[in-house]
């Protein structure tokens, strides 16, 4: 049996306790009022950070613009006084009585109608400047409001996905009957027990978003289905019989009820089964049940994507969208398990685990990083060839705000993890699964950050305390629950049928390298 080591622990605990300080200390750092953001926006911009700065660009257009009125505004006054110039000279013939009151007169009249001119000019552009700012001031501060709880957003649905998928493969293995994978079951038991502290969380956050805690969705913004409001939005409006807050709440619930139920009830069940004396009975009882839970998985998930990412962009939409997010997450669940795997291996808490096991995985890996790379070059292509603004205005924001980071992540996620996986003799060998791992993990991360940060804070982001912090504190919880998991039940179902053929699995076309191995 395994025994949860105590230095492990206390790594989880101060990750977990560093998470949670960072997390504190970028709220208590976020702007509270406006000017607290204009501030901060000013000080960016004298600092020559490039995000953040459209209130500032904004400003200064603004500035541009009143500078240009009032250049107009003074040509036309020279222009008045050239032609009263002209009168003037024109007029010298008449006697003083006549030329003295028609230059009363005129002043008079010109001095009228600039003071008018400047009063009407100015009075325009202080009211449709002032609106102008007033609204992009507020604007900026709730992205940068937003920032750290996008943050934490970013870091929760990345581990509640991962976990959620290793869950879903692992009743794809069941239904199945897969024969290679029976000695990684209880890996991928005890990395579903995160489920449980991720979806607590993801409650919680649900209640705060709820009640306007944050101003992560705007379609949650009072007046949007309302035509009597300033904030009306036509499209909104067209959507609210899915997305209102009663239906948002009540569907989120739902999703991870679904997902808790399956996982307490299959990893009882499986425990079950090493005792259980029933000719099968367990073993087909948990076939029957995957079944179901696979179905209502493909629908919840793509419902739960819709709900929890893509209304981020109400104005979006994309029927891909779901089949893509799965992807991410599948790739980096199936590179948590290999990780999982090859640690305890290490620890020689899997006995039955050989290369082979771990070629699979890393085949898997290798093979949904070319299904991501198809999912995503499918949405991109069809939105860039047609062309149309309601779908472009998606991939326009994320390749002018985020260049970097979208270039940066298809060469994580696809081009790296084909070079260095390709290989059949690679995938054998740990170190290289590790290290092809951590970037397709960190690929997926910058994928999700993509996904999440344009629709909750615009421009204004960066990559610092919250995203570090909310990152650790979730990966420590991730590492207390899975081993403490792992360490409550026997590392070998010993009560699957398949037990014997998973231990004497070995791919054909490699060799097996670690003195570690068992006999096959």
């Amino acid at each position: 049996m395994y025994q949860f080591s105590g230095k492990l622990k206390m790594f989880s605990f101060a990750l977990i306790i560093l998470g949670a300080l960072s997390i504190a200390y970028s709220f208590y750092t976020a702007p509270s009022t406006v000017e607290e953001a204009k501030e901060i926006i000013a000080s960016k911009a004298s600092h020559g950070d490039g995000h953040g700065d459209t209130s500032h660009d904004a400003k200064k257009d603004d500035h541009k613009t009143k500078e240009t009125h009032s250049e107009e505004a003074k040509g036309h006054d020279n222009d008045k006084k050239a032609e009263h110039k002209e009168g003037n000279e024109e007029g010298r013939g008449h006697d003083s009585d006549k030329k003295t009151e028609h230059k009363e007169g005129s002043d008079e009249s010109h001095d009228t109608k600039k003071q008018e001119h400047k009063v009407d000019t100015h009075a325009a552009v202080d009211t449709h400047g002032g609106d102008h700012d007033a609204a992009h001031d507020e604007h900026v501060f709730h992205q940068m409001q937003n920032r750290p709880w996008s943050a934490v957003y970013v870091a929760l649905l990345f581990f509640l996905g991962i976990t959620l998928l290793v869950l879903a493969f692992y009743a794809a293995q069941r239904v199945a009957q897969a024969g290679w994978s029976i000695v990684l079951f209880r890996v991928m038991e005890a990395i579903t027990a995160n489920l449980v502290p991720v979806s607590i969380i993801m409650l919680v956050m649900i209640a705060l978003t709820a009640s306007h805690a944050n101003h992560l969705f705007d379609w949650m913004t009072p007046g949007k289905v309302d035509p009597d409001s300033d904030n009306y939005d036509a499209i909104i409006a067209g959507k609210s019989l899915w997305l209102n807050v009663p239906g948002w709440v009540i569907r989120s619930v739902i999703y991870l009820l679904i997902w808790n139920a399956y996982r307490w009830f299959i990893r009882r069940n499986s425990i079950k089964e090493d005792t259980a004396n029933d000719g099968n009975k367990t073993y087909k009882r948990n076939y029957n049940v995957s079944v179901i839970f696979l179905f209502l998985f493909m629908l919840t998930e793509s419902m739960s994507v819709w709900d929890w990412i893509m209304g981020l962009d109400p104005h979006w939409f994309s029927t891909l969208f779901g089949w893509y997010v799965l992807a991410t997450f599948l790739v980096s669940a199936l590179t948590v398990i290999a990780f999982v795997t090859i640690y305890l291996r290490h620890k020689g808490y899997l006995p039955k685990v050989n290369d082979s096991h771990i070629h699979d995985l890393a085949k898997y890996m290798f093979a949904f990083s070319i299904f991501w790379t198809y999912l995503w070059f499918a949405q991109f292509m069809l939105i860039w060839y047609a062309d149309i603004p309601e779908e472009t205005t998606y991939f326009l924001l994320r390749f002018t705000e985020y260049k970097t980071l979208f270039l940066s992540m298809l060469v994580m996620n696809f081009v790296f993890p084909i070079l260095l996986l390709i290989n059949s003799d690679f995938k054998s060998r740990p170190w290289f699964v590790i290290i092809g791992g951590l970037v397709i993990l960190a690929g997926h991360y910058v994928d999700l950050f993509i996904m999440i940060m344009p629709g909750t804070v615009g421009g204004s982001w960066s990559f610092g305390i919250p995203e570090i912090g909310a990152t650790m504190f979730f990966l420590g919880i991730f590492i207390y629950t899975v081993f403490s998991a792992f360490a409550k039940a026997d590392p070998v179902p010993k009560g699957n049928p398949f037990l014997k053929e998973s231990e004497q699995f070995h791919y054909y076309n490699i060799e097996h390298h670690s003195g570690e191995e068992n006999h096959h």
